[in-house]
């Protein structure tokens, strides 16, 4: 579909706090998307590479659980809800794009 900078600036349509992969000593401001490369799909015709689809994890972070950014994410094509857990007072919602 696009690059990771394409699926970046769709993101940040959405939030105002953006994290690719971020390291761990990294203070991230909420509520955000962190997001990562977590699989591909990968097509193949007549023996050659035919289609390739990176898929992304996409955790929003959220203090209000009943945020509205999850629902925005939700609408993204090939977009799918693969968990939601909470800690340390933070709600996150986990989504898998193919991007």
């Amino acid at each position: 579909m696009g690059t990771r900078l394409q699926l970046q600036d769709k993101l940040l349509e959405i939030f105002d706090h953006v994290y690719f992969q971020p390291p761990t000593n990294l203070a991230m401001e909420y509520p955000c998307v962190r997001y990562r490369i977590s699989d591909e799909k990968i097509d193949h015709a007549n023996n050659n590479l035919y289609k390739f689809t990176e898929r992304y994890q996409l955790t929003i972070i959220v203090e209000d659980p009943d945020s509205e950014l999850p629902s925005k994410v939700r609408e993204l094509p090939m977009c799918r809800f693969s968990r939601f857990y909470a800690t340390g007072n933070l709600n996150h919602f986990v989504y898998d794009l193919y991007f």
